[in-house]
């Protein structure tokens, strides 16, 4: 069994951490991936108010019995939601696990975090931003590089050279993600010194994942060439499929259109659609490089027992070399 800070932290058998995705990581699919022996965070964002919320995590511990994490989610919005009430009804009903990710630290929530002895994750693309969370009390880092499906950051920095230079930055426990789809990258990333690996695109390709069908044969298409980066002349940069919707956005950009007309065309709504209708032109899907290394959609379960294998299998095979 392989232990590491992470698992002995967070409580989880297995250091394989599920990317929250935003109209995705509803609680059916974050508890499938904490009873596959991960960590299974929910997204909050979607909720926008405190009872609908309420609900939702009492759900999610209904579906398990495993440790689960719950995401504050602090980009900017079209249509910003409360976030404080969402935290207060969070540890209300017992998460004890807290992500927070976005262009900004959640410096008015860290002492609820602190007098509720909540595990606090922050989430970034830099060191300087990883830095600033240890500062202020981070417990872990996750930290995703220039790979990574959705917000890549501004410095294009990828997965390798980040996570190690985040690791020999602090002196808390880092989870490295981006490009992380099998037992390979979950053992470059425990090289770089992470205590465990942060996993989103290779998840969307699962039986549980609740996107279409249509979409997910799409996406099992796809090759490592078919990802591209939209918003960037917003300085919101995400990695995104390369589909119709996509082309629009980059169009628009080209065209220095209004940061509103851009921000509509990569509107989240139409990203739901796609999920919840198939249809594969009309909005933006974040999606990872590593898209081009997924060739099957298994369970969750089958997913990360394979991935745990092959990465006791390398570690294996180096430490005979």
């Amino acid at each position: 069994m392989l232990k590491t800070k992470i698992t002995e932290m967070l409580g989880i058998q297995y250091p394989l951490i599920g990317g929250t995705m935003m109209n995705i990581s509803y609680p059916e699919f974050a508890a499938a991936v904490s009873n596959a022996s991960g960590l299974g965070i929910m997204a909050s964002v979607m909720y926008r108010k405190p009872e609908p919320l309420r609900e939702a995590i009492r759900k999610l511990l209904s579906l398990t019995d495993k440790p689960v994490a719950v995401n504050v989610n602090l980009f900017p919005m079209l249509m910003p939601v409360k976030q404080i009430d969402l935290v207060k009804v969070m540890i209300e009903e017992g998460i004890k696990i807290i992500e927070t990710s976005g262009h900004q630290a959640p410096e008015k929530y860290i002492p609820l975090f602190k007098e509720n002895d909540i595990i606090w994750m922050h989430k970034c693309a830099g060191v300087r931003y990883a830095l600033k969370a240890a500062l202020l009390g981070a417990d872990i880092v996750e930290v995703v590089g220039w790979e990574n499906g959705g917000a890549t950051g501004r410095f294009d920095i990828g997965t390798l050279v980040l996570t190690s230079a985040t690791v020999d930055a602090l002196d808390i426990p880092v989870i490295g993600g981006g490009g992380i789809v099998d037992g390979r990258g979950v053992v470059s990333v425990l090289a770089c010194g992470a205590g465990a690996a942060l996993m989103g695109t290779r998840l969307l390709l699962t039986q549980e994942c609740p996107i279409h069908n249509n979409l997910k044969q799409a996406l099992l298409k796809a090759s490592i060439y078919d990802t591209t980066l939209v918003m960037q002349s917003l300085n919101a940069t995400h990695r995104v499929w390369k589909n119709k919707g996509a082309q629009k956005v980059l169009e628009l950009e080209a065209a220095k259109a209004d940061q509103s007309e851009i921000f509509s065309a990569a509107a989240g709504a139409k990203s739901k659609l796609m999920y919840e209708e198939g249809e594969l032109e009309g909005g933006i899907v974040s999606v990872g490089q590593g898209v081009g290394l997924i060739d099957d959609i298994p369970t969750i379960k089958v997913l990360f027992d394979r991935i745990m294998k092959e990465t006791e299998n390398i570690i294996g095979k180096l430490s005979s070399s």
